[in-house]
C-alpha cells in the first residue's frame, strides 16, 4: 500500500527535489508552500508522515507540528536552516519525531522517512511470537494496537514515544543508556549532542504519564548512565 506524505516548504526547488526522491520510492507526495493550506489538507486526506520546514511565510513549522499533534499521531520530520540545539529541542518538545538540517542529502531524508514508517508498522502490527501487552503499576501498553493506558485512561503517544516506553518497560529493572536508546529508536549513530534528543522525549513521556517533577514514579534517571523503569 502506497503511503501519503505531507511536505510543507516555501522553497519550490526543495519541494520538487523531495517529491522526486519520494516518488521514486512509490510514496504519494502532497506539497504545500504555506501552513494554512497544509493544515486544511489534514481534513481532506489521511497522511502517514509529515515533513515540515520551520520557516514558512504564514505559520511556522513549529506551530503546524503542535496543531498536528493535537489530533494526529503520525511521524513528523522537521527541516530547518537553523542549527542551534534550542531549535531542535523546540521541535522535539512539540512532538516532532526527527530533525534534519538544511542543506540535507535527499537520500538521507528518504532513509529517515522509511525508518519512521517502518517503526509505525512494527508497533502497530507487532510480532505474534512475543508478548503484546505489558501491564504493571497502572500502566498497560499494547504493542499490537499501539495503545497506552494509565490507570485505565488512554495516553496519546507518538510512535517514537511509544517505542521508547515499550523498550524501557520491556527491560524493567535494567538501566538503558542514552546511547542504546538512540541507536535502537532512531537507528542512527549516536553523538554526544543527541543526548538532548533523548532527554526531550523522556521529558514528554513523563509529562504524559503525569510524573511528578523531580520525583518520577515510572521512568527513573540514573545519572551519568541512562534511564530505567523499576520492576
Amino acid at each position: 500500500m502506497s503511503r501519503n506524505i505531507l511536505i510543507v516548504d516555501d522553497e519550490i526547488e526543495i519541494l520538487d527535489l523531495i517529491e522526486l526522491y519520494l516518488n521514486a520510492e512509490s510514496f504519494n507526495v502532497y506539497k504545500f508552500i504555506n501552513g494554512k493550506d497544509a493544515l486544511q489538507s489534514l481534513t481532506e486526506r489521511q497522511y502517514d508522515l509529515a515533513i515540515l520546514d520551520v520557516m514558512l511565510p504564514d505559520i511556522s513549522g513549529f506551530d503546524i507540528c503542535a496543531k498536528i499533534r493535537d489530533e494526529y499521531h503520525f511521524p513528523i520530520i522537521m527541516l530547518t536552516a537553523k542549527v542551534t540545539d534550542m531549535d531542535k529541542i523546540t521541535g522535539l518538545t512539540l512532538g516532532a519525531d526527527d530533525y534534519l538540517t538544511k542543506p540535507f542529502n535527499p537520500l538521507e531524508l528518504v532513509a529517515r522517512v522509511k525508518a519512521q514508517l517502518r517503526r509505525v508498522t512494527q508497533y502497530n502490527q507487532g510480532s505474534q511470537s512475543q508478548s503484546q501487552v505489558i501491564d504493571f503499576s497502572g500502566i498497560v501498553i499494547n504493542k499490537q494496537t499501539h495503545e497506552c493506558f494509565l490507570n485505565e485512561k488512554e495516553v496519546a503517544l507518538t510512535p517514537t514515544e511509544f517505542e521508547i516506553l515499550w523498550l524501557l518497560c520491556e527491560n524493567r529493572g535494567e538501566v538503558i543508556s542514552s546511547e542504546r536508546l538512540f541507536k535502537e529508536i532512531w537507528g542512527d549513530k549516536y553523538f554526544k549532542n543527541e543526548n538532548n534528543t533523548v532527554m526531550v522525549h523522556i521529558r514528554r513521556l513523563r509529562e504524559k504519564l503525569q510524573e511528578p517533577p523531580g520525583n518520577p514514579k515510572f521512568i527513573k534517571t540514573v545519572w551519568g548512565v541512562g534511564y530505567k523503569v523499576e520492576k
